[in-house]
């Protein structure tokens, strides 16, 4: 019901919360990995942690382009 609603600046970080929540239910209920064994658990870990650091390479790449200027434009 969350989509039918005018929240202004905020509609970007509720979609991106309801996305995160269905996201965490699939992978745990779903996917079963609430009921495996804890390795399972650790390798889904890592893979959140290593697109993070993805995110951030790219998020800093993108910031930093217009630190220097480009001859010939």
């Amino acid at each position: 019901m969350v989509a039918h609603m005018d929240l202004g600046a905020f509609n970007l970080f509720v979609a991106l919360g309801v996305a995160g929540v269905k996201a965490t239910l699939v992978v745990l209920f779903f996917m079963h990995v609430k009921y495996n064994e804890r390795l399972i658990g650790l390798f889904v870990v890592g893979g959140v942690f290593w697109l993070c650091i993805m995110l951030l390479f790219l998020v800093t790449d993108y910031m930093s382009r217009g630190w220097l200027p480009v001859k010939g434009w």
